[in-house]
């Protein structure tokens, strides 16, 4: 059939199952806009109020779904507003098309208004970028995008078209799409010594990145486990992989992880790491990780292996086919007294925090205890983010977005609309610090035009929390710029933009707003009062080992806080 390429782009979002698309309007997209609202009802598109915005809930869209999520956006500052977004999911690896115009061919490359080179702007933070100049390659570059958005190890791609290419006319046949089967590759010989290694060990640990969620490993990873008789520790992007209420849960590895998971890593004679990568913030000083301990590392992504951390052995492939086949080498065996162990520390060095005042992790706990560990939650960045991770019990895979790579403030509440889109049978809650939540407050808009009923906690210390905690403990308490005590009413601001509000500054209000904030059924925002100078602990500084991690108590006891 004879089409022209705005048609042709909505006929193969049409074909990849795309429902729904987020993003914002302007000139050289218009072509694209209008064929959109011929298709209405078979394509949702959720007009945000800003193009990071946008990009911010195609990829809570695409955590929460595990789909590709798409974003669309005009030339020039529409395409550059993407960026951060584009960047947050190539980051953490999340599945994204974003869908740009740009001015027509023949005014490429003379400096045309509202033109940009978003395609260069955007290579290194892309796994591939296009610029369709001729509508006879549109319908086939789409295909691609979503291919390589999704396949392998994921992340964004964009497609940059010519506003002529929009309107211009070619024969469209649809083509439905390939499941895509992932080659076996790794041999009997690399899986005989990853299966020798973990029967030779006798203090076995588990370490999970986000590529156990991606690939959807949970099951397999749990009896992987149980076969080796191992604890398991998991990074920011690995919540919810493994069940947080599990004896063998240590909780989180790394700067703001447990005592029991740092310390015990550090014992550990035999490290395992499942679709991890070894991120600084996970590994601290790379010459002291894991130092008595053989590394084995398991991932879909070949440049990972041994880029970071030099590893005994590795086993490239997506991660729930390497298990399902690991696990049947096995045999099943038992480390009682290095279990024991583990038992011990974790009865010796609980999480806890100050119970005499309204508190960020009493707040989540409240959270957690309300929604029974059953809500999709969200973060933006910084000690909100750490105490989410930590106070809350995931039980569930693509229930915990936040953004651990880029570490991008003003994410949650964009990805929270877009989690709440995708799956609107969840309860999805941002939890963002009042630095983070005044970068993209503007997408409260956003939740209360499609009446989306998310509800946005704000963690109100009047502080940017994380960069006044180095303050404290590193920069002798100079507090440059960290101070954020004017007169901003975030209550009034949430009325303003259509939201219900209510703002809690006792314990006691904390369970109540939730359970009111829930029954509502529309977009709330509570803010929760809490002291400038609570902190994030345990701790590691940055660069040093991680069996150097110190909480409250150990600074207490040199007199330092």
């Amino acid at each position: 059939m004879l089409l022209n390429g705005s048609e042709i782009v909505v006929e193969c979002l049409k074909e990849q199952g795309v429902d729904t698309v987020f993003g914002y309007p302007g000139g050289t997209i218009l072509n694209i806009y209008d064929a959109l609202y011929k298709h209405s009802d078979e394509i949702r598109h959720i007009l945000t109020s800003h193009e990071q915005g946008a990009a911010h809930a195609a990829d809570g869209y695409a955590r929460a779904t595990g789909k590709v999520g798409v974003c669309m956006a005009t030339s020039g500052p529409g395409a550059t507003n993407l960026v951060t977004g584009i960047a947050t999911a190539y980051m953490d690896s999340v599945p994204m098309v974003a869908i740009t115009a740009n001015v027509n061919l023949p005014l490429l490359g003379k400096d045309t208004f509202q033109e940009i080179d978003i395609a260069g702007v955007t290579m290194p933070i892309t796994k591939h970028g296009y610029i369709v100049k001729n509508v006879k390659d549109l319908a086939s570059t789409i295909r691609k995008a979503f291919r390589i958005a999704r396949s392998g190890r994921p992340g964004p791609v964009l497609v940059d078209i010519t506003k002529d290419v929009t309107a211009a006319t070619c024969e469209y046949e649809p083509v439905k799409p390939e499941q895509e089967e992932l080659p076996f590759e790794c041999t009997t010989e690399e899986l005989e010594k990853v299966a020798e290694f973990i029967r030779e060990a006798k203090k076995p640990y588990i370490y999970l990145g986000g590529g156990c969620v991606i690939s959807g490993a949970s099951k397999e990873v749990a009896e992987f486990a149980e076969l080796i008789d191992a604890p398991v520790c998991d990074t920011l992007m690995a919540k919810g992989a493994f069940d947080g209420y599990s004896p063998r849960y240590t909780g989180m590895i790394g700067m703001h992880g447990t005592k029991t998971s740092n310390l015990g890593v550090s014992q550990c004679d035999l490290l395992i790491a499942l679709g991890a990568r070894f991120s600084d913030r996970v590994i601290g000083n790379p010459k002291r990780f894991a130092e008595n301990a053989r590394v084995i590392h398991i991932d879909i992504d070949k440049a990972e292996i041994n880029k970071n951390i030099h590893v005994d052995a590795s086993l490239v492939g997506d991660l729930k086919q390497v298990l399902s086949k690991l696990n049947t080498m096995i045999e099943k065996k038992e480390n009682r007294e290095w279990m024991d162990t583990i038992q011990e520390m974790k009865a010796k060095y609980p999480l806890k925090y100050d119970d005499t005042q309204l508190s960020c992790p009493y707040v989540i706990e409240e959270i957690d205890r309300v929604t029974k560990g059953e809500a999709i939650i969200t973060t933006d960045v910084g000690q909100h983010q750490m105490w989410a991770a930590q106070y809350y019990k995931y039980t569930a895979p693509r229930t915990f977005l936040s953004s651990g790579g880029l570490g991008t403030m003003g994410y949650g509440l964009g990805a929270c609309i877009g989690a709440q889109v995708g799956q609107p049978d969840k309860l999805c809650i941002n939890i963002a610090g009042d630095g983070c939540f005044r970068m993209n407050m503007n997408e409260l808009a956003t939740a209360s035009r499609y009446n989306i009923p998310i509800i946005q906690v704000v963690i109100n210390n009047h502080v940017l929390g994380m960069v006044r905690q180095w303050q404290t403990l590193f920069y002798g308490k100079r507090y440059s710029q960290t101070v954020l005590n004017d007169r901003v009413d975030f209550c009034k601001v949430a009325e303003g933009l259509g939201c219900e509000a209510i703002r809690v500054t006792t314990r006691e209000e904390v369970g109540p707003a939730i359970e009111k904030a829930i029954a509502l059924k529309k977009p709330v925002v509570i803010e929760c009062m809490i002291p400038e100078d609570d902190k994030v602990f345990p701790m590691v500084p940055a660069g040093a080992p991680i069996s150097d991690v110190f909480d409250g108590d150990d600074l207490k006891k040199k007199g330092e806080q």
